[in-house]
């Protein structure tokens, strides 16, 4: 996304100029390079599936069943085949966002990928191979982050990715690294208050796999959210839709009257679009991101854990506090640190 604010609301809800999100659409793709790999949407090798610093905690090791997702492996610097793979290569691969503003975004002027998630994928590479920019992104949509690391294509997803139960059974995930939680984003005059009885008939958008989704699905107050054929060949992409940004797109175009997300990510789209805002007074979900990994690779679970330790340490001088400083500050002003990590006891 640009540092240039969308121009604002044609009447009949249509975008006036090229400003903001769509001008950023067009950049990405004149600017990309090889350092980032995109992965396409129905590539054919994807047709599967506020917080304070506190002390850490130790928590029994996840059972069968899942009572604590957020408990990962305790941290270590000791090399496994995950890391060898990588130091032999050369390369972190990372399954990155390039669309979120101040979280994973390519910078139109220079080129530059930047944000929060970005710092992060740099810090794991600079402790791993020694270099912050011995890097390969890959443009990863919402609902192929899974994918991407079952077959493969990464090493590690950075992407504002939930830690959750259901997901744990397809990927390993590191400590929590931010606290987030699910809010609407709709235009300020819309009528719209929250996630609440004002979204019944309205348009609603979700990225697909999203957990915004999976609310929606459990308690929807009437909103219409699902497309007429979702899941198949002829799915329409117009309330459920592969990248999260692409809800912004059609909220800016008048196609859809409100989106859910995380507030997070919709923070960043506010700072972008001023003519839309976040509704209700909270998000009505606690969430956290983690370092996604693929299911089994332990080494590389608990390496990320080891640098997110280094990465929390030194109050308000820490890496996360600079990076948080600089991206995230403004649009999510009053965080004093990051979550405090769980670890599994064995």
């Amino acid at each position: 996304m640009t540092r240039e604010r969308v121009k604002g609301w044609a009447a009949g809800g249509r975008l006036r100029g090229w400003g903001g999100v769509t001008g950023m659409a067009v950049a990405c793709a004149v600017t990309a390079s090889l350092t980032l790999l995109p992965l396409a949407h129905g590539d054919g090798t994807f047709g599967a599936p506020g917080a304070s610093q506190g002390a850490a905690s130790a928590v029994p090791a996840l059972a069968e069943e899942c009572t604590d997702p957020e408990a990962s492996l305790p941290p270590s610097d000791a090399d496994g085949p995950s890391i060898a793979k990588i130091r032999e290569r050369g390369k972190l691969i990372a399954g990155v966002d390039q669309n979120s503003f101040r979280w994973g975004y390519r910078d139109p002027g220079t080129g530059t990928l930047e944000g929060f998630d970005i710092d992060l994928v740099r810090a794991i590479a600079k402790d791993v191979l020694g270099d912050p920019d011995a890097v390969i992104f890959r443009a990863i949509p919402t609902n192929q982050r899974i994918a991407a690391l079952a077959n493969d294509k990464v090493d590690v997803v950075v992407r504002t990715m939930t830690i959750n139960c259901k997901r744990l059974e397809q990927v390993s995930f590191s400590t929590a690294y931010f606290q987030a939680g699910q809010q609407v984003l709709a235009p300020k005059e819309s009528g719209i208050d929250g996630y609440d009885a004002s979204l019944k008939g309205k348009r609603v958008c979700t990225a697909e796999g999203s957990t915004a989704y999976d609310a929606l699905n459990e308690k929807s107050f009437g909103a219409v959210f699902e497309d007429e054929h979702d899941g198949t060949a002829l799915d329409e992409d117009q309330l459920t839709v592969p990248n999260q940004l692409d809800c912004l797109v059609r909220l800016q175009l008048g196609e859809v009257d409100a989106v859910v997300t995380d507030n997070a990510l919709a923070a960043g789209q506010a700072a972008q679009d001023p003519s839309v805002e976040l509704k209700g007074d909270k998000p009505f979900t606690t969430e956290y991101y983690g370092v996604a990994a693929k299911l089994g690779a332990d080494d590389l679970v608990a390496r990320v854990n080891h640098v997110l330790v280094q990465y929390r340490a030194g109050g308000a001088d820490s890496p996360w506090m600079k990076s948080y400083r600089q991206w995230l500050a403004e649009g999510l002003p009053g965080i004093k640190g990051p979550p405090a990590p769980k670890y599994r006891s064995n």
